[in-house]
């Protein structure tokens, strides 16, 4: 990286809209809030004003739908901005008009999107389905998932080694079994299918290496069968080796030994170096194990065997990888047949056949690069090698290069932004190394490389607190392929007198039931009421103020201003965010929760769901006698004991089921009920509800009001339509008929 091709901001920012430099090629790299998005709809936008390229010829690529969408409406935005201030500027006003009426026309999409749009243009260059259907990704874990069924049936006569092998790994801590372990890299296989070259295959003789481990194991087993205390925790912390041995050893004395059961002693051995008892073992004490047999001994022979799992776990786990990945095969030509016959593509097959059309194809790639005037990427950090090879050679000066190394980008047909500090994808193909490697050639290449460091978003106390913590960690290091950190510079002034960064201290860090060690609980159990004081002080008590996009001056903090982040959701099995909503509930504070888990533990929602059971299921009823007793209904305990002492069949003194239910209500409340019970009334009216819902309730029914009227002496008729039934109506008909969403709307956080 030279000096001279790495700009400041205030220069960068007037190279990328200024019109001198339109037919350089550009590499942004921009921290989030530094204004990249601006910056890149400015220079299109410049460049439809100067006629380098019209709307057609433009393809921008960004990484979700949501960012494409809000590109398209920000070029709109700028577009039209760019016409209204051209002036007396005919031809540019001219271009930006036709660009207004053919925006639509524009690739201002992801990267998928673009591949299927190109390969919908040229199908039978492309040799596949020309109404091909793009599998959503559940769609194409389905597929895949049958793909795998019908392979694993065929080859279950007679499997080959890896996946023989494969299937006798036991299920180890929760984590899937062995043929749902075999689907899944069979899945992450099709995911990298691109990835043709055989895996490396060192040299492993397993049946020699099985052999000598296993006799370590007896040996270690017999040292430890005898110890001068059964309490001892080195005796009970050693239980798995000599339960692995006792299994080896019957099979090895009963068993066939002309063919060792190899497969399963090396998934036992394999389990043994992953077992948790045997890794936390303690030491225990005294010199003397057992009779004759000292502690330090069985310790040695102990760390002995440890390593020798660990060394053979290793070497097992990449022999069998490097098999699997040529055995799996078969079911990925599976998937690919049932494709193929559907028609269907997937998105890596998007990227796949794309590549293959534009590199392989000279005619092809020929006109796509007449047509495709500019490329802009946005989040280049997170392109993979398939994505970065369309996209450069949709911008090479030579149709005759296929080889995306070595394509140089025309002057000017390329912008990319990027920042690799937000490099998060590696687990779906995007390497920083491929941003770094097309960083470096494009430099080569005539390209320039500027710095977008102003953020626009934080205020200079924030900006020197990030810049403190990461300056120092992102070092740009190159076999780790860590960023270089570019410092944030500071936009507006510091508010003064009011705090940025606030370390808030836990109150209650102890347990009560000690007073020496702080406990992760004890914090997690204080830090709710503590955050939910903190916020009700800052928006009633603190006259804080802050600057807002649309106001002209710093406005006193809101609740809407304030968002509470959490590392995780759910911590064993218990909602994280619950206790900060009731903390936040309990203040009057407004809020809304967007990630939370406690959604089904909410009493409304317990109510419905309580009542939706009752309307299916009529004859549970603890679920109909949940929802006359709660907020639908609310009906008193007195007068359901009462309606069961009236109403309810007896045996002896217990009454038996057929109480509450929704078909048996007394024909006593039919017509004229009678004085005495009338005070219970309201629970058959509520059975009756549950009863219409449940008939109603798979029902799609449309019901018309007709108005008639007279125009010019004749009659008219109008006639609207109103649809119910089915899941939604069934819940909007529950909630008209008891009134209860305006009760749950004015509770507390309702």
């Amino acid at each position: 990286m030279t000096a001279d091709r790495v700009l400041t901001d205030l220069k960068a920012r007037e190279l990328i809209g200024g019109p001198d430099a339109l037919d350089t090629t550009l590499i942004v790299e921009a921290a989030a809030g530094t204004g990249k998005t601006t910056a890149l709809v400015g220079r299109i936008v410049r460049i439809i004003a100067e006629g380098k390229a019209d709307v057609g010829g433009i393809v921008a690529v960004t990484f979700t739908e949501k960012a494409a969408g809000e590109l398209k409406l920000r070029l709109r935005e700028q577009l039209d901005s760019a016409r209204l201030g051209a002036g007396h500027d005919d031809e540019a006003r001219s271009r930006l008009d036709r660009a207004m009426t053919q925006l639509e026309e524009a690739h201002v999409d992801t990267i998928h999107t673009f591949c299927a749009a190109l390969l919908r243009e040229r199908p039978v260059e492309a040799g596949i389905d020309p109404l091909f259907e793009v599998l959503t990704e559940p769609a194409s874990a389905r597929l895949f998932d049958e793909a795998f069924g019908r392979w694993l049936q065929e080859i279950l006569a007679d499997p080959p080694e890896g996946v023989r092998r494969a299937l006798r790994r036991s299920a180890f801590g929760g984590e899937d079994g062995p043929v749902d372990r075999l689907r899944k890299a069979a899945r992450d296989l099709a995911q990298w299918r691109h990835y043709t070259s055989q895996w490396t295959r060192e040299p492993f003789d397993r049946d020699r290496e099985i052999d000598s481990t296993v006799s370590l194991l007896h040996e270690l087993a017999g040292l430890t069968r005898d110890p001068a205390s059964r309490n001892d925790p080195l005796f009970t912390g050693t239980d798995p080796i000599r339960r692995l041995s006792d299994e080896i050893g019957l099979q090895q004395e009963y068993g066939d030994a002309g063919t060792p059961d190899y497969d399963g002693w090396e998934a036992g051995l394999v389990d043994l170096s992953r077992d948790r008892t045997l890794n936390r073992l303690k030491q225990g004490r005294g010199a003397s194990y057992g009779p004759g047999v000292p502690r330090e001994r069985v310790l040695n022979g102990l760390t002995e065997l440890r390593a020798r799992l660990d060394q053979f776990r290793l070497a097992a786990d990449a022999d069998l990888a490097a098999l699997l990945q040529q055995e799996l095969r078969g079911a990925l030509e599976m998937y690919e047949r049932l494709k193929a016959k559907d028609g269907a593509l997937d998105f890596v097959d998007l990227l796949l056949v794309a590549r293959n059309l534009v590199r392989d194809n000279r005619h092809v790639r020929e006109d796509f690069q007449r047509r495709f005037k500019r490329v802009f990427v946005d989040e280049f950090q997170d392109t993979d090698p398939l994505q970065a090879e369309i996209l450069l050679l949709l911008a090479a000066d030579d149709p005759n290069e296929t080889d995306w190394r070595k394509a140089r980008p025309l002057p000017g047909h390329l912008f990319l932004v990027g920042d690799p500090k937000q490099s998060i994808y590696r687990f779906r193909g995007a390497d920083v190394a491929i941003y770094r490697e097309v960083t470096r050639r494009a430099q080569e290449w005539g390209a320039t490389l500027v710095h977008l460091t102003t953020s626009f978003r934080s205020v200079p106390e924030i900006q020197s607190f990030v810049n403190a913590a990461f300056t120092s960690v992102m070092t740009g290091d190159d076999v780790t392929l860590q960023a270089e950190y570019v410092p944030l510079a500071r936009h507006r002034p510091p508010i003064d007198g009011q705090p940025c960064i606030v370390a808030l201290p836990v109150p209650e860090p102890y347990p009560p039931y000690t007073s020496r060690y702080v406990t992760d609980r004890a914090i997690d159990e204080s830090l709710p009421a503590s955050i939910g004081a903190f916020v009700d002080w800052i928006i009633n008590q603190s006259n804080w103020h802050i600057t807002e996009r649309t106001a002209d001056a710093p406005v006193r903090v809101a609740a809407k201003h304030i968002c509470v982040l959490f590392r995780r959701f759910v911590s064993w099995e218990s909602d994280v965010t619950r206790p900060y909503v009731e903390a936040l509930e309990a203040r009057g504070i407004p809020h809304v929760l967007v990630g939370g888990r406690a959604f089904h533990e909410r009493e409304e929602v317990e109510a419905l769901r309580a009542a939706l059971t009752a309307i299916e299921w009529p004859d549970d009823e603890l679920s109909v006698f949940a929802t006359l007793r709660g907020p639908f209904f609310a009906i008193g305990d007195e007068e359901l004991l009462e309606w069961a002492h009236h109403f309810g069949r007896r045996t002896g003194d217990r009454f038996n089921r057929g109480s509450f239910h929704p078909f048996r209500v007394p024909r006593v409340f039919d017509e004229n009920t009678p004085a005495e019970i009338a005070h219970l009334r309201p629970i058959a009216e509520a059975l009756w509800l549950l009863q219409r819902l449940h008939r109603h309730r798979n029902w799609v029914q449309t019901s018309g009001i007709r108005d008639q009227g007279s125009g010019n002496g004749a009659k008219g008729e109008r006639t609207s339509e109103r649809t119910s039934g089915g899941v939604s109506g069934t819940l909007q008909e529950l909630l008209t008929a008891t009134r209860a969403h305006v009760g749950f709307a004015l509770r507390t956080g309702g």
